[in-house]
């Protein structure tokens, strides 16, 4: 009897899982990894934050915290914090009892039970995504039930920073009740981010052609070390009226990465709307993954709820940020020291984990065969893998693969 799982063709490898791998098994000496979207300190290590180390061994002690199941729709102090953090605690939505949280694993898991939501509940069917963005972002809202997804323009390979006339046309175009898949900040993987003037002519035409706004909030704080300046464009859509729903994750920002700790913050402009939605959204819920776990969305919610900790957190991030900073300014340094072509000053420019480098797939190709740098053949890189250590390795590298193949070939 044949297996009947012979119809199963093999699946397509995830390329940043494949490069890890590769750069663990690689036995160079000088190798370099830039592809994984962690932080990593330094030395080239990961970092656990220290004031999560503390409540960690906090919470080992406290003898009151048990492993039982959490609520479907996770722990209350987290998703209230959670709302807080990204809207604000002063906000209207919040006084007036229309926003609130449901813990989910991570923004991924953020982002699929949002996107089942709007799918089932209110029959969304079309979802723009920006060119490029995270290569999950299409499979999630896919695997939530939508059938027809689209793309609006957003990198210029040319001038290095945003086709914004392309982004508006795209939206223009766009039929009404489109969910338009946003990057809170620190976009991935361009690091490029609209201006206040370039949201509220976003806003605009989003308000126009009756579009529904589902940002992904992967790194507030954790981008420019400033809560209230990682979070300005959900606040402004929200200022302006808007109904919509927000991913948020604390892999990056508290370091929880393994944790998948995240929370879907829904605002609506009626709080009489709250309760059947928290109904639907429970049985969304209990459908896919019953109940969240409790670790890591402890550890943020005694974190976001305590001032000295926070105080304590708020350093921790200004100062991963202002790692991430450094090293952008030292490599585009390095770069025009050795005469590299171009300009690079778009390194600089952009924000967060992630850098677009404008490196063509086969000089990106060229840096993995042949000076074992691991990056996305995009020509992504993460910025933490950068250290004092390894970054002028990494520019001589680069100068060697533009000089060598000056276009892509």
């Amino acid at each position: 009897m044949g297996s009947r799982f012979q119809v199963v063709e093999q699946g397509p490898p995830i390329e940043v899982f494949q490069l890890n791998k590769a750069f663990t098994e690689d036995s160079y000496k000088n190798k370099v990894n830039l592809s994984v979207g962690a932080y990593r300190d330094e030395n080239g290590k990961p970092w656990v934050l220290p004031v999560v180390r503390k409540m960690e061994k906090q919470m080992a002690e406290d003898e009151s915290l048990l492993h039982e199941y959490l609520p479907v729709l996770g722990l209350d102090a987290f998703t209230e914090a959670s709302v807080s953090m990204l809207l604000g605690k002063d906000n209207p939505a919040i006084a007036e009892g229309r926003a609130f949280g449901v813990q989910t694993l991570s923004g991924t898991g953020g982002l699929r039970v949002g996107a089942e939501l709007l799918n089932k509940h209110l029959k969304y069917d079309t979802f723009y995504y920006s060119n490029p963005t995270w290569e999950n972002h299409h499979l999630v809202f896919v695997n939530s039930g939508f059938t027809n997804p689209r793309t609006y323009r957003y990198w210029d390979e040319k001038t290095l920073s945003i086709d914004f006339d392309g982004l508006i046309e795209d939206l223009k175009n766009a039929p009404e009740n489109s969910v338009i898949l946003l990057h809170a900040c620190a976009h991935n993987p361009t690091g490029i981010d609209p201006s206040h003037e370039q949201w509220e002519k976003i806003a605009d035409v989003m308000e126009e052609r009756k579009l529904f706004p589902f940002f992904d909030s992967a790194y507030q704080g954790f981008a420019s070390g400033d809560l209230d300046r990682d979070a300005w464009a959900v606040r402004y859509f929200v200022k302006r009226g808007f109904e919509l729903v927000c991913a948020q994750s604390y892999a990056k920002n508290f370091g929880l990465y393994n944790e998948r700790v995240g929370n879907l913050t829904v605002v609506l402009s009626e709080s009489s709307h709250v309760a059947p939605l928290k109904s639907q959204l429970t049985w969304i819920v209990r459908g896919m993954y019953s109940n969240p776990p409790a670790h890591g969305a402890r550890v943020v919610a005694q974190v976001l709820r305590n001032d000295v900790l926070f105080d304590l957190w708020r350093d921790h991030i200004k100062f991963m940020s202002s790692r991430v900073m450094q090293m952008r300014e030292a490599l585009r340094a390095e770069l025009i020291k050795l005469g590299t072509p171009g300009n690079w000053d778009h390194i600089v420019k952009q924000i967060g984990l992630f850098s677009y480098t404008g490196l063509s797939r086969r000089q990106s190709e060229h840096l993995i065969q042949e000076h074992h740098i691991y990056l996305l053949r995009t020509g992504r890189i993460n910025i933490c893998g950068l250290n004092p250590g390894n970054v002028q390795y990494v520019a001589r590298a680069i100068n060697d693969a533009i000089t060598k193949f000056p276009t892509d070939q």
